[in-house]
């Protein structure tokens, strides 16, 4: 190998590493945060027992300390290792935050405060500011601590709370304001309010002009109210300065030094207030910390300690964001510097894989004796590909049922099977034959034919043994929303389209039986080398039937020879829209168009719902329910018809809509991506909007006008025709070749 080439697998194989590293980190710390959110806090109320510590503590004395602070902002190395060991040996008696204690609403911020707070050797209390409201904090906060705004008594004093940020209603806190100071009997009143009054405080920096209270109607009348009722102080925070003005006999303190970011100014420096009460009189100063350092070293420290708190209380959330930007910087990486051509390699030259015969598994979670679309057409394609010379391996589920199996049929062990007979089998996920199996067929290539369960095991195994992976997709699965259990909408809209898409852009080619099929996979992203391929049919098969044997049959289903023949096929269960198809048909024959007769050939889970829609149109003499019919009688039924007619819309290909048109049936369909381009509008049939009045106009026109029916239906087994087994198996043979050329010519 070359080194060149080493080394680029080497670098592909630590990026895909680091990313998924990188993506299981991303994983684990948003879990983190949702069980942040959603677990039960171990701490609750902490202000009722606080409150009563303190007054525990100021029981009968007329003379205390308590330290008020502001803009603590869960700083760790200035609030809880420089400010917290001062007030323990200071002789303090409580300690309250005025606003701003913690650096957002988040729950690890209140946990992040409530483990600083409890470092405390003395009772404290928060003060409901800002920071404590905001990203929905304001819950948590009620649930911790307490009320947004609230009152106590102790020793001599009075203290109030109130709500600065607007939470709380302005007219209920001036009135219960009032009430509390007219009640009041202490020496001492202090109230307490997170965002200072915008009419005491002017000094403060350009870029905190909006952290007052901008609420005049609650700063007028607190202002009112404390002068009326002589309160003594009223402290805040919110701003990084400290500031103490009298007005009216009412001391104005704003303190926001705590430990949040500080500004080069001479009113901003990290301190705690200290309010000393003595008896009738009263001090009020600050405790300075750095006092000697320069207003830009006080600033840079202070950004440095709001750096070091996010990384103490958020520190996880800083993780999800690098993560985050670490795997967005991976992709735009691949997008950017990784080369990408988006038009085929006309240089891959397959014909190496074209003149030998290749050994190809192939993986269905459907196969025969279950009969469907998926089985008929993994069974037509093995045929033409062993007439072709290739070798061919099938690893399908295993039923009750035996069926004609040879050497190159694996039958995995199923675990659980669902349905009505029990048709859907779900396969030992880890059986050890299919592994062995696998491995000594030794496959040049394998074709999976779902994106899930088998299907999923055989990309796996693509992987572990170094050979391409080509997937067919053949349904729908948004329309088989109802087999899920899952909410139908989310299935249908969103997990639908990802599991497709993720799984076609992990194989190295994918097999489309349509165009309009191949554009839907590329709305949705799908980006893997496309052949569009519908499924062949045995054409020569389908052309001819005996006379005799027809009228026999005819006979047997007891049909008027008056009567046209409308026939249909298809698995009986609701994503086929047989409903719509009985609907349009009372429709008809209220009108008086009556002439006609359905065979509606298939078996499935609703067989019961539709007889019972069909009693109850009253189209028992119109409709019948065939049940399952064997392949080799199918062209038998094809030739009894006159018009091939369908309603499904869940079809990626309409591979029963061309062995009708082999018959010589010109086709009435609604409308799909599986439908558009077999069916040509006015050539070999019609295809109507899901319209009952419109679809059964195309009925109608076409059992009336024997002349019209004559020559669409001749126009359809000539169409039919270029769609023969053996042209379908020699264009997925190239496509294999073209496949295996560009996977093994990788550098």
């Amino acid at each position: 190998m070359p080194r060149r080439r080493i080394f680029r697998f080497a670098r592909q194989h630590w990026l895909r590493l680091v990313f998924v590293l990188n993506l299981a980190l991303v994983a684990g710390l948003v879990i983190h945060q949702v069980w942040l959110y959603v677990a039960e806090p171990d701490f609750e109320s902490v202000h009722s027992q606080q409150v009563a510590d303190i007054r525990e503590r100021l029981a009968g004395r007329d003379h205390y300390r308590f330290a008020v602070v502001g803009n603590i902002s869960n700083s760790v190395n200035v609030f809880q290792d420089e400010i917290v060991p001062m007030i323990n040996q200071g002789n303090i008696d409580f300690l309250v935050s005025a606003g701003n204690a913690v650096s957002g609403g988040q729950q690890e911020s209140y946990q992040a405060i409530y483990q600083s707070m409890e470092t405390l050797e003395v009772p404290y209390l928060l003060t409901y500011g800002d920071n404590e409201d905001s990203d929905f904090g304001s819950y948590r906060f009620y649930e911790s601590f307490g009320p947004h705004f609230y009152s106590f008594t102790a020793g001599n004093a009075h203290f109030m709370f109130l709500d600065g940020t607007g939470k709380s209603s302005t007219s209920w806190q001036l009135d219960w304001l009032e009430r509390e100071l007219t009640a009041s009997t202490a020496e001492h009143r202090f109230i307490f309010i997170g965002l200072p009054l915008s009419n005491v405080v002017s000094d403060a920096p350009l870029f905190e002009a909006d952290n007052y209270l901008n609420n005049p109607e609650l700063s007028e009348g607190l202002m009112r109210l404390a002068e009326q009722y002589d309160v003594e102080t009223v402290f805040s925070a919110n701003l990084s300065l400290f500031s103490h003005q009298t007005i009216n006999g009412v001391n104005y303190v704003t303190t926001g030094g705590g430990g949040g970011i500080l500004t080069d100014a001479d009113s901003s420096f990290h301190h705690y207030v200290v309010v000393n009460v003595q008896s009738d009189t009263l001090s009020i100063f600050p405790v300075r910390l750095n006092v000697d350092s320069p207003g830009w070293w006080r600033m840079l420290s202070s950004v440095a300690s709001t750096i070091y708190a996010f990384f103490y209380v958020s520190y996880t959330r800083f993780l999800l964001i690098v993560g985050l930007l670490t795997l967005l910087a991976m992709r735009l990486y691949r997008l950017i510097f990784e080369d990408r051509d988006y038009y085929p390699d006309f240089d891959i030259d397959p014909t190496p894989y074209l003149d030998k015969p290749l050994r190809v598994a192939m993986v269905s979670n459907n196969y025969f004796p279950f009969v469907s679309g998926v089985s008929v057409s993994v069974e037509r394609l093995r045929i033409g590909l062993r007439e072709l010379g290739h070798v061919i391996q099938l690893f399908v589920p295993r039923y009750r049922e035996p069926g004609q199996d040879d050497e190159t049929i694996h039958r995995v062990p199923t675990l659980m099977a669902f349905g009505e007979k029990r048709e859907f089998r779900l396969t030992n996920f880890f059986s050890v034959g299919f592994h062995r199996g696998l491995r000594a067929f030794k496959p040049d290539l394998i074709h999976v034919h779902h994106p899930f369960w088998l299907g999923s095991m055989g990309l796996w195994m693509g992987r572990r043994l170094r050979v391409p992976v080509i997937y067919t997709y053949h349904t729908r699965l948004e329309h088989y929303a109802h087999f899920v259990p899952l909410p139908g909408a989310l299935f249908r809209n969103l997990i639908s389209h990802y599991l497709i898409k993720r799984f076609s852009n992990r194989c190295q080619g994918v097999i489309v039986p349509t165009h309009s099929a191949e554009e839907y996979l590329r709305m949705i992203g799908v980006k893997t080398p496309t052949l569009v391929q519908p499924t062949g049919i045995e054409a020569e098969r389908f052309a001819t039937a005996e006379t005799a044997a027809l009228a026999n049959l005819r006979e047997q289903w007891g049909i008027a020879s008056t009567r046209k023949i409308l026939v249909s096929v298809s698995r009986i269960s609701q994503e086929k829209n047989i409903s719509f198809m009985l609907e349009a048909l009372a429709e008809l024959k209220a009108d008086g168009h009556d002439d006609f007769h359905l065979l509606l050939i298939g078996d499935g889970p609703d067989r019961e719902i539709i007889q019972t829609q069909i009693d109850t149109l009253a189209l028992t003499s119109h409709v019948t329910l065939v049940g399952a019919v064997p392949p080799d009688d199918m062209a038998l039924y094809y030739h009894l018809g006159d018009i091939f007619v369908f309603a499904s819309i869940s079809e990626t290909q309409g591979m029963v809509i061309l062995e009708a048109m082999a018959a010589g049936l010109p086709v009435v369909a609604v409308r799909s991506s599986g439908i558009d381009d077999v069916v040509r509008e006015g050539f070999n049939g019609f295809k109507t909007p899901q319209n009952r009045q419109k679809w059964g106009q195309q009925v109608r026109a076409l059992t009336q006008d024997d002349a019209l029916r004559q020559t669409l239906g001749h126009q359809a087994q000539q169409f039919a025709a270029d769609y023969d087994i053996a042209k379908f198996a020699g264009s997925v043979a190239h496509f294999y070749a073209e496949v295996l050329a560009k996977y093994h010519s990788k550098p």
